[in-house]
């Protein structure tokens, strides 16, 4: 009776959190539904409570063209709070130009290294990986700059991520990155955990978190997870203390935007549907900052 008085408060308080973070799942602009994906900036701008909007990776919808950049450009020009955003593969990885069959093909290193800096100019970012303290809490950006696999990272930026870890142990820690946790999907179908469909290197990536317990949310976009399928929110969701943050891509008829509410001890979760205006209370979770 306790516990489900404790959860009740703590979901009144979310109401008023004191950092309110939006997480944008692969907008891939414009693609389609465009009308329905300026109506989620118009929602995002009424929320008064809103500190910071993140974006996680594929803003472009295909092949990250001068043209697509400049219509994610003109989309952005129109949220009126503080945006952060890191990469994903269709913003750098492919040539402008498919394949003789439709089908991506992954440009010279040249020519990706060309759209990492456009992507990189664009958002005025020193690097493309950064971190943030807010609050009590570290918030590090990783984004996907190395094609080896669709979502990986390089050794210089791995080597960076385990710079911030080690110079913060006793602070807790979320990672926002393109693609999610190995084993934190259900195999609901046949992209699911595969190597490239997870974050990489992830055996390096496995020793980070086992080695650092302050770190304890990872948030990510990528598999288009919609928030219908179970395994969005569930057990599953878990790797050792870290608990992964599935978001749906803003390509769907209805698009749902996970909301991050930061307090002292406990980060709670709430699903936004934008299409039906409302927060779908069963998706609510409440994570504890671990003790380390």
């Amino acid at each position: 009776m306790i516990r489900y008085l404790l959860l009740g408060l703590l979901t009144a308080l979310s109401l008023y959190g004191s950092t309110h973070i939006v997480i944008l799942g692969d907008p891939h602009l414009p693609g389609k539904n465009p009308q329905m994906k300026e109506q989620v900036l118009e929602h995002i701008n009424q929320w008064n409570d809103v500190d910071m909007v993140v974006a996680v990776g594929d803003l472009c919808s295909k092949t990250g063209t001068e043209e697509e950049y400049a219509y994610v450009k003109a989309y952005f020009s129109k949220l009126i709070k503080p945006l952060h955003v890191i990469t994903g593969n269709h913003d750098f990885i492919y040539a402008d130009e498919l394949d003789s069959n439709g089908k991506f093909q992954h440009a010279p290193r040249e020519i990706q290294d060309e759209k990492l800096k456009r992507f990189q100019t664009l958002f005025r970012l020193p690097k493309l990986y950064y971190s943030i303290e807010k609050e009590n809490y570290l918030l590090l950006f990783l984004s996907a700059n190395n094609p080896t696999h669709l979502a990986e990272l390089s050794q210089e930026e791995l080597t960076w991520f385990e710079h911030e870890l080690i110079s913060h142990p006793q602070t807790p820690t979320i990672v926002f990155f393109h693609a999610p946790l190995d084993n934190t999907l259900e195999n609901y179908n046949h992209w699911a955990n595969t190597p490239n469909f997870v974050a990489q290197p992830k055996d390096k990536i496995q020793i980070l978190i086992h080695n650092n317990p302050q770190l304890f949310l990872w948030v990510s976009g990528h598999t288009h997870t919609s928030a219908k399928e179970p395994s969005f929110a569930s057990a599953i969701n878990h790797v050792e203390h870290v608990t992964n943050i599935h978001n749906a891509d803003m390509n769907k008829e209805v698009i749902w935007t996970n909301s991050l509410f930061l307090y002292d001890n406990h980060v709670t979760i709430k699903t936004y549907n934008h299409t039906e205006e409302k927060w779908l209370n069963t998706l609510e979770r409440t994570i504890f900052v671990p003790r380390f």
